[in-house]
């Protein structure tokens, strides 16, 4: 198979100090060096250039080198307030306040900003379980979905749904519970999706388990983020109702579906209920390292939580970036745009999903965010199939997701445009052509 970098002996020598010292795990599984980018392209070290179908990990949602964001962040370099989270200033003030403005849900009044999407989740696992011991000592557990992911540190860790990667702990959280995931395509019925979340609870507590006494929340990641793959609205509903019956608190992880990405602000708007919180990052803060969790104010200033903080959290940059990224949405319709986009790109990748019936298995997502998940065929596996269709794709000039296992994921920026679209497209209509040959 071929390399996937544009000059092999120029990359060697470029990758050689970062194999060096650099972890591994920090190793990108396609190696090319990035030099620039504007708005959906990018252009490596050797001038090739790259349609960008992963707006670098779903982050950049407002476009690379946006003008905007240029000029806010560079302002507030030249004031020289880099940081302090402990001491406030007026773009913090500004961000906070139109941030919760946007988001616009009566539930969700108050935020608490760190860097990362990890960071997030930690801080919402203390607020969730502060907030229900303040009802009931007992009131700690957590139900979660299997094969969800929530992040890398010890708590957000256990909070994810996939056993294997938290081996490293040494320990788990007997108070975090996953229930099974309900794969759309496994029901035929709508009727067994209401039935279906019960049925998980039956699955993995015992019998009597008291759910209003010992359960504080129940966290679910907008969509499983390996496959774009969304839940039925129905069972998020039967979730909901039974988080309103027991008081326990309905929480959405929207690292990857926020900010427009689906078509809509965020992505739990698509299952018709409000949520008691959530956490952002990603798109949140296009590039810089910015996060939050946004939660009621019973929940977030609950007496029993101390020391939330974080050194880098709130300083005048990314709060500057954030803000430029709020009004890029607001001010470029970019919510609207990605809902009327997303129908046209979804309808291009069906039309794949049909040619290459035999190798792909389902083209999933919605707005603009998808994937396209891979089949089995005699002699090779459907990862093998994902991983040559990544590369190919990338040595034909697209960006998209390796997930490392049956699916390549694809979410451009915001500011694309259908001649973008059509382009990776054929891109990706040459690159599986090749795949299906293997």
């Amino acid at each position: 198979m071929r390399e996937p970098i544009s000059d092999n002996k120029n990359y060697n020598k470029i990758s050689k100090n970062f194999l060096k010292y650099e972890s591994l795990g920090m190793q990108p599984n396609i190696r090319i060096q990035w030099s620039k980018a504007k708005n959906y392209h990018v252009e490596d070290r050797f001038k090739k250039k790259y349609i960008d179908f992963t707006s670098g990990i779903f982050a950049v949602n407002i476009g690379h080198k946006n003008k905007n964001l240029i000029n806010s962040t560079t302002k507030v370099l030249r004031s020289g307030i880099a940081h302090t989270y402990t001491y406030f200033n007026q773009y913090r003030e500004n961000y906070v306040k139109n941030l919760i403005n946007f988001i616009n849900q009566k539930k969700l009044k108050k935020c608490h900003l760190v860097s990362s999407g990890t960071e997030a989740t930690e801080t919402a696992l203390k607020l969730v379980r502060t907030y229900g011991q303040s009802i009931n000592k007992k009131k700690i557990g957590i139900i979660c979905i299997k094969g969800n992911w929530h992040g890398r540190t010890v708590g957000s860790q256990m909070l994810s749904g996939k056993n294997g990667q938290s081996k490293w702990i040494g320990y788990f959280d007997r108070n975090i519970f996953h229930v099974d995931f309900p794969y759309p395509w496994k029901f035929k019925d709508k009727r067994d999706l209401k039935s279906f979340f019960k049925k998980s609870l039956k699955k993995r507590f015992k019998k009597g388990f008291n759910f209003k006494r010992n359960i504080t929340a129940i966290l679910l990641e907008t969509f499983q983020g390996w496959g774009a793959v969304f839940y039925p609205k129905e069972y998020v509903q039967e979730i909901k109702s039974f988080c309103a019956k027991n008081n326990i608190l309905l929480c959405f992880d929207e690292m990857q579906s926020g900010f427009g990405r689906t078509g809509k602000k965020f992505g739990f708007e698509h299952y018709n209920v409000s949520p008691d919180l959530i956490c952002c990052g990603k798109g949140m803060g296009s590039g810089f390292p910015l996060s939050g969790v946004i939660t009621s104010k019973k929940v977030m200033d609950n007496k029993l939580v101390s020391g939330l903080s974080s050194t880098h959290s709130s300083n005048a940059l990314v709060c500057a970036a954030g803000l430029t990224t709020l009004n890029e949405i607001k001010n470029k319709n970019l919510v609207k745009k990605s809902a009327e986009l997303g129908k046209f790109f979804h309808i291009e990748l069906n039309k794949l999903r049909k040619k290459f019936d035999k190798i792909i298995f389902q083209t999933l997502g919605k707005g603009l965010i998808a994937s396209i998940i891979f089949k089995n065929k005699k002699n090779i596996t459907a990862t093998e199939i994902a991983n040559y269709v990544s590369k190919e794709c990338l040595l034909s000039g697209l960006l998209v997701c390796n997930t490392g296992r049956e699916s390549i994921k694809l979410g451009p920026p915001l500011t694309i445009d259908k001649k973008g679209i059509k382009k990776a497209i054929q891109i990706l209509d040459k690159a599986i052509t090749k795949g299906y040959l293997l």
